[in-house]
């Protein structure tokens, strides 16, 4: 075993760094971005018009309930955009790939405008329903503490005149974050809130019916394809700026030494 790990150890690190290359990032995910983008646009329509015009009431909010169909999604990827900010913040902490952190920038503005429309459209929600349009419920509130730890993120990675030092600073930022994630999901489980609980969950049956159950599946995976897609190719379009930015300051150091020479 022992004769094996030093041999493993290399092997492991080469083959993430393959896939951390950036031109092996652009070539890969512009083979992806189609299947990306098509299908989420498709779903996300279907899923609309479907939970929109022709998913049925609740029988005690009425229509009011279809904002679910926007609102559970953006929620979803709220959380779900923070946790993949986290674990490229880990990964460039850890490994310090450059792509790790060029995606951790650029997870951070879409993560927060997810959490925005989450919450705008759960104010939305709560006016007819709580009768306010905003009560600091345990679960609003601490989606509300997410939406600050992406603001803070996005603020800090761009304080610094050296990229590097607000990499690290964001980074260690988002990490320290995580700890929000469980007790947004868990709020309305630890505390009397007025947030109803999860209709959907991984050891039960789904307490919703099934005509309103599938639009909304589709709407998440929907959203999902397109924050998948929106993320990755901002990232791209960083990585392209990146090495023009590199080729510039390359043509100039060379300009500069020929006039040096001559």
């Amino acid at each position: 075993m022992d004769a094996r790990s030093p041999a493993a150890s290399p092997r492991q690190g080469h083959v993430l760094h393959r896939f951390a290359n950036p031109g092996q990032f652009l070539r890969l995910s512009g083979k992806v971005l189609p299947w990306l983008y098509w299908p989420g646009i498709i779903l996300t329509v279907i899923a609309l018009v479907w939970g929109l015009f022709f998913a049925p009431n609740d029988w005690q909010q009425g229509d009011t309930v279809k904002i679910m169909y926007v609102h559970v999604p953006a929620a979803w990827l709220a959380s779900a955009g923070y946790f993949s900010l986290a674990v490229c913040s880990f990964i460039s902490l850890v490994w310090r790939h450059p792509l790790a952190d060029l995606a951790a920038v650029e997870i951070g503005p879409v993560g927060a405008g997810f959490t925005a429309v989450c919450l705008a459209t759960g104010s939305l929600w709560g006016k007819p329903t709580w009768g306010a349009w905003w009560v600091w419920d345990a679960r609003l509130t601490s989606v509300f503490v997410l939406l600050l730890l992406y603001l803070g993120h996005i603020a800090l990675v761009r304080a610094f005149d050296d990229p590097t030092r607000g990499y690290r600073a964001g980074a260690i930022l988002a990490l320290v974050g995580v700890i929000n994630l469980p007790i947004i999901k868990f709020s309305v489980d630890w505390w009397n809130t007025l947030h109803q609980p999860a209709s959907i969950g991984l050891t039960g049956a789904p307490t919703i019916a099934s005509s309103m159950l599938w639009p909304l599946l589709f709407s998440a995976i929907g959203f999902t394809l397109l924050f998948a897609a929106i993320t990755i190719t901002r990232t791209r379009a960083a990585v392209m700026e990146r090495r023009i930015r590199s080729l510039l300051m390359a043509q100039a150091s060379s300009a500069t030494e020929q006039e040096a020479v001559s």
